[in-house]
């Protein structure tokens, strides 16, 4: 009785430490996002409520952001491990900031090309990038497309270009009530803020940097050195599950959706629904991406974005673009085919 006793105490305890071993081998991972609980949000969001995170031993909490600049510093403080920024945001903070000790690193792109676009009402004349001469334009201070609009106006000859500066939710009302000529926003930002205000997108002209000669990349996954060095095996876990939740919400939206709405109750969902469509269309599943491979990037295109930000942010030090970049995490082809098919 007490032979059996000790067997199923000795039993139990080896559960108990068994279950312990494993809890302790689930790696927490804070994530930041760029922005709120929009439609994009829905890339991180769906393969955390789809537990592709939890089944690659992580436990992921994903938290809304206000700016790339934001989410590049909370990881280089070591707030967060991860997270979701502009690639120029995170090029800026290394050339600006050469001795800190903890840069992070981009280990995956996931908008191949910027969502930065310039906007303007149809009744205003403006057609292409050559009647933007002498225009009054707007957009808070921190926005990308502000930030890259040197990259632009060289690329496309724009001269005379007089800028206002607003608060983000500002910005389309401004435009909408005529206070500037044209703003800068991201595409599927501001044209369904400017919807969402009365305008309809057919009166709506809209000149994307990437169709005009600004080949930069745009949104990132990055990640802390301190992670990256500790544990490489959690940055490659984290990029084959979100790899694999990319390709569920691509592959159908709507129902990506609820996992936004889970975490903010009260957005719109048909119209978060459209952003998320439109993100995906313009610079997820774009060309430049297909032609790419999703998550990758060309060296060529890292070196000139490298030096156009040198230029156009007026860095401290040139932007070295050997070490902003480890695609030694990446999936392999196979996990990274997640595209839909035409």
């Amino acid at each position: 009785m007490i032979k059996r006793a000790f067997i199923q105490t000795t039993a139990a305890l080896a559960l108990v430490a068994a279950f312990g071993v494993a809890q302790a081998q689930t790696t927490p991972i804070k994530f930041q996002l760029d922005w709120r609980f929009e439609g994009p949000a829905a890339l991180f969001l769906t393969p955390t409520a789809k537990g592709y995170f939890k089944d690659a031993k992580l436990d992921v909490t994903v938290d809304a952001g206000n700016g790339s600049g934001a989410a590049v510093t909370r990881v280089a403080s070591g707030t967060y491990d991860m997270g979701f920024a502009d690639l120029a945001a995170l090029m800026e903070f290394h050339a600006n900031n050469p001795d800190a000790p903890n840069k992070p690193v981009a280990v995956m792109v996931v908008y191949n090309n910027t969502p930065a676009s310039v906007m303007a009402l149809k009744k205003s004349g403006i057609k292409t990038s050559a009647d933007l001469n002498g225009k009054k334009l707007g957009a808070p201070v921190f926005d990308a497309g502000r930030r890259a609009f040197p990259i632009f106006a060289k690329a496309n000859n724009v001269t005379g270009v007089q800028w206002t500066a607003m608060d983000p939710p500002l910005r389309e009302t401004m435009l909408a009530r005529g206070d500037v000529d044209a703003i800068t926003g991201f595409t599927f930002t501001s044209l369904l803020n400017l919807e969402a205000r009365g305008v309809k997108a057919e009166d709506v002209v809209v000149i994307p940097y990437a169709d005009n000669g600004v080949k930069l990349y745009g949104n990132v996954i990055i990640a802390s050195p301190k992670l990256i060095k500790e544990n490489p095996a959690a940055v490659k876990a984290f990029l084959q599950a979100f790899a694999k939740g990319a390709k569920d919400v691509m592959a159908n939206p709507a129902a990506a959706i609820n996992d936004v709405k889970a975490r903010d109750g009260i957005i719109n969902v048909p119209l978060e629904t459209r952003r998320l469509q439109l993100a995906i269309d313009t610079v997820i599943n774009s060309p430049d991406a297909r032609a790419e491979g999703f998550g990758q990037l060309k060296g060529p295109r890292l070196s000139l974005m490298a030096s156009q930000v040198s230029d156009a942010f007026a860095t401290k030090s040139r932007v070295n673009p050997d070490v902003v970049w480890n695609g030694s995490f990446l999936p392999t082809a196979a996990e990274l085919n997640v595209f839909p098919k035409k």
